[in-house]
């Protein structure tokens, strides 16, 4: 998950006012450098925190009150809440909302990783890691010294695809240890020409951490990986 801060906060407010805005949009008037240079910092903002809406803690904002607080506050209106109880509020909401998102998708996690190793096929190694062969190869397998070249798509358990070599036509390379633990793990497994599908644990991935806008703490990860070569 993407992480809130109190500027992308802010930033969200002011691509709430250009959406309710857009009916007005053909009557803006560049007519000077400050015209233009105002209209380009919203077109800026508004185009980095797009999606930020979406990925607040807790649930989607409620756009309209977002509106509302920040008209109120820019015109030097009365407000429900004074700028000091406004951040207050916001740094400890983002930190409650945070964790129950985070306990929430532990569990879950616990819950499908619990099923998953039951059903046939699908192999749990010590460490929690789950895999299964779609095709076995016969080549070599890497050790954590090694470099690899491989072929893979990532998602998370609800099927959204966060990252994909595939998609991207191009296979990536790295280090055997210079990735996640599970990743580590897994590689290690694979014999040369080999496509496993990983079920990789959060304490095996990042863990309480979030990594870019999709992977929120504590998610399992499922990838589909294919062994190309290992790299000399």
């Amino acid at each position: 998950m993407k992480k809130v801060n109190v500027l992308a906060a802010a930033s969200a407010v002011v691509l709430g006012l250009a959406a309710t805005s857009c009916d007005s949009k053909q009557n803006v008037s560049l007519s000077n450098d400050v015209d233009s240079v105002s209209y380009a910092i919203g077109v800026s903002t508004g185009a980095g925190y797009k999606e930020n809406l979406k990925t607040l803690p807790g649930g989607e904002a409620n756009v309209d009150a977002l509106i509302a607080g920040f008209v109120e506050a820019i015109k030097g209106d009365s407000t429900k809440m004074t700028p000091e109880k406004a951040r207050e509020y916001m740094q400890t909401y983002f930190v409650q909302a945070s964790a129950k998102e985070a306990k929430k998708n532990k569990e879950e996690g616990e819950k499908f990783l619990a099923e998953n190793k039951t059903k046939s096929g699908v192999i749990t190694t010590e460490s929690g890691l789950q895999y299964q062969v779609i095709t076995e190869g016969t080549g070599a397998k890497p050790t954590e010294k090694d470099r690899v070249k491989v072929h893979y798509t990532g998602t998370l358990l609800d099927g959204t695809k966060f990252d994909s070599s595939v998609d991207r036509g191009e296979p990536a390379e790295f280090g055997v240890n210079q990735v996640i633990k599970g990743w580590t793990e897994g590689l290690q497994l694979m014999p040369v020409g080999s496509k496993y599908i990983f079920w990789i644990p959060s304490e095996l991935a990042y863990g309480e951490r979030a990594a870019g806008p999709d992977i929120k703490p504590n998610s399992v990860l499922k990838f589909e990986v294919e062994l190309l070569e290992i790299v000399k």
